[in-house]
């Protein structure tokens, strides 16, 4: 069975994407950064989600020699111009924490009727050729004016999806993962990967 690296350290995300993998039937296994013995620190220092997903991708292929996909996400609020945007992990500071970043955005938003926003989750694939693919997933929404909900991280209390009522941070774990635009950006991966293998 073909070997792919999924370049990340996080054990939920690796879980929750081996199960996509597993629903869609492709017959790869699916190993993490941890798996393969890469401890260094791959920088994010590209301007885009899509340029940062590429960076640690390419590390991987270029050190590693195996097929290899990384993922990017950002929140991107219209009112701010797409900010935090590839920014949004470390929003309020390098240390600071999702709270913080929570506060720094509703601060930023502070007497704004325009709340739109969106969560967009970028992937970027290198195959055993060397072929660099991207895919992309996108949920539009708004920003609530305070925090809501226990579920979920980052973000997830002060966004709501269009179509609900509720923060990604008030919706059970798993009807958020269907609707997420992580989910979507991998779905959208699993069925190119479908397709090749087929």
């Amino acid at each position: 069975m073909e070997k792919i690296c999924f370049a990340t350290h996080n054990a939920n995300k690796l879980k929750e994407v081996r199960q996509l993998f597993q629903e869609a039937g492709l017959p790869f296994l699916l190993v993490s950064l941890d798996d393969i013995g890469c401890t260094e620190d791959i920088a994010e220092t590209a301007e885009t989600l899509e340029g940062n997903a590429m960076l640690k991708a390419r590390h991987i292929w270029t050190h590693y020699h195996m097929p290899v996909f990384a993922d990017d996400t950002g929140l991107e609020v219209k009112a701010l111009q797409g900010a935090p945007g590839v920014y949004s992990a470390r929003y309020a500071g390098p240390q600071k924490s999702d709270s913080d970043n929570v506060k720094k955005l509703l601060e930023a938003l502070r007497g704004i009727e325009n709340r739109q926003a969106r969560f967009r989750t970028c992937i970027a694939f290198i195959d055993t050729d060397g072929q660099e693919h991207l895919f992309e997933g996108i949920v539009e929404g708004h920003i609530t004016h305070m925090p809501r909900g226990t579920q979920g991280f980052g973000y997830d209390p002060v966004f709501c999806p269009a179509g609900d009522t509720r923060t990604f941070a008030e919706m059970p774990l798993d009807e958020k993962n269907k609707i997420s635009h992580r989910a979507r950006a991998f779905q959208a991966f699993c069925r190119w990967l479908r397709s090749q293998v087929s």
